[in-house]
């Protein structure tokens, strides 16, 4: 059995979307334990003043749709009065014992790849400051709302040991846990991260999420880097994820089975870097 829960504030301001979105979020930790989700409970936070059935309804279908494409069914949950709307599930799963994939599993010499685009916290944040129009969100929703099977089976044929999905912490705290677990340094090489469209330019405009300042500032001591990387180019990859993509360890000898993988099932992947004997940092090339 494996267990995960995730809460998320509105990242989006329709209902069924952040329902969808807020499901796909919270099972992406099974995907990334390279488990299957069976069964949800919803935590649900909301102002009964300010927000009536309907929205609540609306919610919970795309939160329903969600878990039904997964393969998960939604059992029951739990609301509370909250000023702050918030919206998450526990997800109770499965994994095979041989399949488990954990944070602490890299081994040196492997390839790290990245299965979404990230960004997702820089472009949801210009909306919200009305410094981007919301139709310019829509690639970005389709991200967010894109469920991390196949890049779950895909690092499992792959003979992987070690992912984590990309979320809050971006795509630094991620990469650094796996380091600091699994006793190696991780090699990024940031021409090779993929970024949503326009996310430097936004950053450079000074959209920049709080949750990436307090995330560089904690990953900092930690990182390697040349004096040709900017603050910019560093809050990128510190950028707080919402349903963000696997962050996985191939080893050399399953990296031909992961692309076989991966084409069939139409899964996009970018390699970024790999794993190197060390201590436990990132270095950034």
């Amino acid at each position: 059995m494996v267990e995960t829960v995730d809460v998320i504030t509105p990242i989006v301001d329709d209902p069924y979307t952040f329902g969808g979105i807020s499901a796909a979020n919270s099972v992406s930790d099974v995907y990334a334990m390279g488990g299957t989700p069976l069964t949800a409970l919803a935590i649900l936070g909301y102002a009964s003043c300010d927000f009536g059935p309907d929205v609540i309804k609306q919610l919970l279908e795309g939160a329903v749709n969600k878990l039904r494409e997964a393969g998960a069914c939604l059992i029951g949950g739990h609301s509370v009065e909250d000023d702050q709307f918030k919206c998450g599930f526990a997800v109770s799963g499965t994994v095979e014992k041989d399949a488990l994939l954990k944070v602490a599993g890299a081994r040196a010499g492997e390839i790290l790849v990245i299965t979404k685009p990230i960004g997702t916290g820089i472009l949801t944040s210009a909306v919200k400051l009305k410094k981007m129009p919301p139709s310019k969100l829509i690639p970005v929703i389709e991200s967010m709302l894109t469920l991390n099977n196949k890049a779950s089976k895909a690092a499992i044929a792959s003979g992987s040991s070690s992912a984590t999905d990309v979320t809050g912490f971006g795509l630094l705290g991620h990469a650094l846990n796996i380091a600091r677990s699994s006793k190696v340094d991780l090699v990024i090489d940031y021409d090779k991260v993929p970024l949503m469209d326009k996310v430097g330019a936004y950053i450079r405009k000074g959209v920049v999420p709080k949750g990436a300042r307090n995330n560089l500032a904690y990953c900092d001591p930690h990182l390697v880097y040349t004096e040709k990387m900017q603050e910019a180019d560093l809050l990128s990859l510190a950028d707080p994820q919402t349903s963000g993509g696997l962050l996985i360890s191939i080893p050399q000898a399953g990296f031909a089975k992961f692309k076989r993988t991966a084409k069939s099932s139409g899964l996009p992947y970018w390699i970024i870097g790999e794993t190197v004997r060390g201590k436990g940092r990132i270095v950034i090339r």
